[in-house]
């Protein structure tokens, strides 16, 4: 009996085989062929909400990356092609598409970093934001009516002075390249709200804030008028008696913020009588909104005040205060410390 010849492959099934090896071949000295940098060291901005194939054909317009379509169709092939990570990338030394697709889909980009201090203005604010080249500048677009709007304030802010002034948690943010920088202040309006939200259910009884939102101002106040933190209650304290017994706050800070461009660094007697609507020494309570950011110091001393009878306090020239219950002790204690010292007073 005669035995049968096994079949052959067709030739064209072996081509089809002999095609896709050499390509399987090409591909991988391609994936992982380093190549010179266009310039040492490289970096490049990643923003959000880029794709695969918008960033591989930016990078082969550079002359990082050599067949960007490869390079996207090899993302897509991968269950991590959704999480791209947007950020700053820096290389120095020669990189394969391979590192290159583990780089972008790890995250190992750099962070960039803004912090926003206590005391600064939104006016401050504004320029810090703006001085962040690696951030996208919507701010610059949006007048402050807009920013509300946006951030969606649900604070009891005054009807005529409706501003995002001091709403903000002072903070360090980090962000990667190409985020907005209304993104940063929604991030800082969130995280300020829930630090309001907590102090008010735990603040002391008895105080004379109707709102948050007074209470914001008052550690406001507080912030600027001492670094202290030890301080902060008992000076939280003398203006919450002012408060009660209808005393203006007096309080030079209000004056400067009322101020805006005209302050140069010194406060002069006639600015005390120039009226605005943050003057505490022509106007009494509170002034219409927050005078800048403020630590969660300050908002703890104003919702915890100091069981003081203090009415009145001035500075003893070494960073603290002397503070008196009445007028006559108050003038003895000015008399004492500002002969020596350009301290001020209230």
């Amino acid at each position: 009996m005669a035995r049968r010849s096994p079949k052959r492959v067709p030739r064209i099934i072996q081509g089809i085989v002999l095609v896709v090896l050499c390509g399987f071949v090409v591909i991988g000295f391609w994936l992982f062929d380093a190549k010179p940098l266009p310039s040492s060291p490289y970096s490049f901005e990643l923003s959000t909400g880029r794709t695969l194939k918008g960033v591989a054909r930016d990078l082969n317009a550079q002359g990082l990356l050599q067949f960007p379509t490869l390079f996207s169709l090899l993302g897509r092939l991968s269950p991590q092609s959704s999480r791209l990570r947007a950020g700053s990338y820096v290389f120095d030394a020669p990189v394969t598409p391979f590192d290159l697709y583990v780089t972008l889909f790890r995250g190992s980009a750099q962070q960039h970093e803004v912090t926003l201090i206590e005391g600064l203005t939104l006016k401050d604010i504004r320029a810090t934001l703006n001085d962040e080249s690696a951030l996208k500048h919507d701010l610059q677009g949006m007048d402050d009516q807009a920013l509300l709007r946006y951030l969606k304030v649900d604070l009891p802010l005054s009807a005529e002075y409706a501003i995002p002034e001091g709403l903000f948690r002072a903070d360090t943010y980090f962000y990667s390249g190409g985020t907005s920088d209304v993104t940063i202040l929604e991030r800082a309006y969130h995280l300020l709200r829930n630090d309001l939200d907590k102090a008010w259910k735990t603040r002391a009884s008895d105080l004379p804030f109707a709102t948050v939102y007074q209470a914001l101002i008052m550690a406001s106040i507080v912030e600027r008028e001492t670094a202290q933190s030890q301080e902060r209650p008992f000076i939280a304290g003398v203006f919450i008696n002012r408060l009660r017994i209808g005393m203006r706050l007096q309080t030079d800070p209000t004056v400067i913020y009322g101020m805006g461009d005209r302050y140069h660094g010194k406060l002069h007697h006639q600015d005390i009588l120039d009226d605005t609507a943050w003057n505490t020494y022509t106007r009494s309570g509170l002034p219409p909104t927050p005078i800048g950011l403020i630590s969660r110091d300050a908002l703890n001393a104003v919702l915890h005040p100091a069981n003081t009878q203090a009415l009145y306090f001035v500075a003893r020239g070494n960073g603290f205060h002397q503070f008196s219950d009445n007028l006559a002790d108050h003038q003895r204690a000015i008399q004492q410390y500002l002969r020596h010292s350009n301290g001020t007073s209230q």
